[in-house]
């Protein structure tokens, strides 16, 4: 077979650093019991350690090309389940077994990253974890405190439903072709209950995102249409502070006073 060139319009950037690839094996630590999925594996080179470990293993990848490469690749390894699907239209949770959760892993192209972390996070309830080689500028943000320049919408929504941590960071020569820029590798926990639940989930995830979307403005400005001045004062919040100030737990008072008010 020919080697296979990395395709720009699937974002593919292969991992090949063997000590970087040691180290996601190691974070992630799987278990022989585990379900485990792996988003854009390529041509294995995470896959091939993990199926070693587990036995077992499902993979989803939109190239192809690359699947016949990675069975046979895989061949001796263990038991390989390829869906050969779009990662943001896959049904994760259908993979969670009866009593269980499913562990999700993946280095992800960077193109489409952000929509792939929404998408699974509607699927936070089937999943135990998820570990995610990321741009670091996207790690960033995923694990920002409030009043930091990365902070915005993707750390309260989030951060509103897993505990994240950044593990450690990955230069460009680990891949091929290297990316632009650097790499992180971060460990998301969903949790079973939100710690400042949201009463209509849908309105706070408006809320969240029409205060982002002009975070140079006042809270008071930024989300006129939502709640007035005299509500985000009752929410125990300043309306001249801006959206980046505020933590999920204000997001959250702030959602549920305005669904109170509405109701």
């Amino acid at each position: 077979m020919h080697a296979h060139r990395p395709r720009k319009r699937f974002g593919q950037h292969f991992l090949h650093d063997a000590a970087v690839i040691a180290k996601m094996v190691s974070a992630i630590a799987p278990r022989a019991q585990d379900t485990l999925v792996e988003i854009g594996p390529g041509l294995g080179a995470l896959t091939l350690p993990l199926l070693a470990r587990v036995g077992r293993l499902h993979v989803v990848e939109l190239d192809r090309d690359v699947i016949p490469r990675l069975q046979e690749r895989c061949r001796e390894a263990g038991e390989l389940i390829v869906h050969s699907a779009d990662a943001l239209r896959f049904d994760f949770a259908a993979l969670a077994p009866p009593r269980g959760r499913l562990r999700v892993v993946g280095n992800l192209p960077y193109n489409i990253s952000t929509p792939l972390i929404f998408h699974l996070l509607e699927a936070s309830h089937a999943i135990a974890d998820m570990h995610f080689l990321l741009q670091k500028e996207v790690v960033d943000r995923l694990v920002a405190a409030p009043g930091s320049g990365e902070y915005g919408r993707l750390s309260v929504m989030v951060q509103y439903r897993c505990r994240t941590e950044a593990l450690f960071r990955v230069g460009p020569g680990a891949f091929n072709p290297p990316p632009k820029v650097d790499s992180a590798y971060v460990r998301l926990v969903p949790l079973d209950t939100p710690p400042h639940p949201a009463r209509d989930e849908t309105l706070f995830a408006a809320l969240v995102n029409q205060a982002f979307t002009q975070r140079r403005k006042t809270l008071r400005n930024a989300v006129r249409h939502l709640a007035d001045a005299d509500t985000i004062r009752a929410a125990g919040i300043n309306p001249g502070a801006r959206a980046e100030t505020l933590g999920v737990k204000q997001f959250a008072d702030l959602a549920n006073l305005i669904a109170e008010r509405h109701a």
